[in-house]
């Protein structure tokens, strides 16, 4: 819903000045090129379709058998994931939805508050959700974890209720806070205390700069409990080519015993014809050495712009958060309506943000500001953003 006001609003805006140059730090879309050494190979992988030798059909279900061992050694190299617990995808959003329906509708469910949207509306739509609550902005079934600066943005879980399910975002979207090594242990040992199977993305987890795990499955105990989600859209710049993964470890349970990636191999089998191949050529392709070092260069150019972006903030004497571990700075506007600040922005210097309020109750009086942007374009914005303030 927050993102077709925007959208509406940006327009209305267009209209008014028709003139002005609209610049949009608001959706967490890359904006850089591919790399070459990327985008050759599913070039080639194209090419080769037009050939007798070289056409393939239908593949498997869960992915390109090279491709799961590639994910598997890259990012989970060092604790103990094997290439069958990785199911190649169309993108993590997708794999949600099809984590929700896994999941089924008499699950309870957790988020973090403010958390990615995606997890709260996926939860409406298999029907967990329950009414909502215009007076606190809340669905009365899910059970929102205060995630804001003075918790060290994670949950207080001594406060914290059961829930079937927990949805956890590391590096977090939108507050760009990478959780710590302590903070996920106790968010593993509280799964394990509760029967919980934590959903984990860690689709910004490339973007991380300090020692805070990458993976939820660096935590001893986390494959008893947990799945994790991610995606080469951020890593490679593949937001409209579509790829991404889920890990289902062997030894994640249900009560009864019966091991869950059966229950997921059955819902992809059934729900999914498996991820497009020439984006699977593209995806092998950036996990390769020098498309590995290709893809991190584009992504220093993002964590520099947002370090441009966060300065600029600060310097207008507010509280910035974020823009270290991910590609977002979160913006405090102390007492202000998150959509009233949006507006402000809007007129006063043409740049598109996100309302915090759009990642839940949480997010009020808080802006999301996004690094993906070209470095000119973010400069100019800086430059803008001196008129905003008194």
């Amino acid at each position: 819903m927050a993102s077709k006001q925007i959208t509406d609003r940006a327009v209305n805006h267009v209209w008014k000045y028709p003139d002005a140059k609209l610049i949009s730090l608001g959706i967490g879309d890359t904006t850089e090129p591919i790399p070459h050494v990327i985008a050759s190979s599913m070039i080639d992988y194209v090419q080769a379709l037009s050939t007798p030798e070289g056409y393939r059909g239908y593949g498997a279900e869960q992915g390109n058998k090279e491709l799961r061992k590639a994910i598997a050694q890259k990012f989970y190299k060092d604790t103990g994931i094997t290439d069958t617990e990785v199911f190649v995808s169309d993108g993590a959003q997708c794999d949600i939805s099809r984590l929700q329906l896994l999941l089924g509708s008499n699950v309870t469910t957790a988020v973090q508050d403010p958390s990615f949207p995606a997890y709260t509306d996926s939860s409406v739509i298999i029907g967990q959700a329950g009414d909502f609550d215009d007076r606190n902005q809340k669905y009365r079934n899910i059970e929102y974890m205060s995630c804001g600066p003075q918790t060290h943005f994670f949950p207080d879980l001594s406060i914290t209720p059961r829930t079937d399910i927990i949805f956890f975002c590391s590096p977090n979207n939108p507050t760009g806070h990478a959780a710590s090594r302590v903070q996920l242990q106790q968010l593993v040992e509280f799964a394990h205390k509760n029967g919980s199977i934590i959903v984990y993305d860690s689709a910004y987890a490339v973007y991380i700069t300090d020692d805070s795990p990458r993976s939820i499955f660096e935590i001893p105990g986390a494959k008893e409990v947990a799945i994790e989600i991610s995606s080469f859209s951020k890593f490679a710049g593949f937001t409209g080519v579509r790829l991404g993964w889920t890990v289902v470890p062997k030894e994640l349970r249900l009560s009864n015993g019966f091991p869950i990636i059966n229950d997921f191999n059955r819902i992809v089998c059934t729900c999914f014809n498996g991820a497009s191949r020439i984006s699977q050529a593209g995806g092998l392709a950036s996990l390769s050495s020098d498309g590995f070092k290709a893809a991190r260069s584009r992504i220093d150019y993002y964590m520099a712009n947002a370090k441009i972006l966060l300065d600029a903030f600060a310097s207008l004497g507010l509280k910035v958060y974020g823009g270290t571990n991910a590609p977002y700075v979160w913006v405090h506007f102390p007492g202000l309506s998150s959509w009233d600040v949006f507006n402000m922005i809007l007129e006063k210097t043409h740049i598109i943000t996100v309302p915090g309020s759009g990642f839940g109750p949480g997010g009020e009086e808080y802006m999301r500001i996004s690094a993906f942007g070209n470095r000119k374009t973010i400069v100019e914005a800086t430059r803008r953003l001196e008129s905003l303030l008194p």
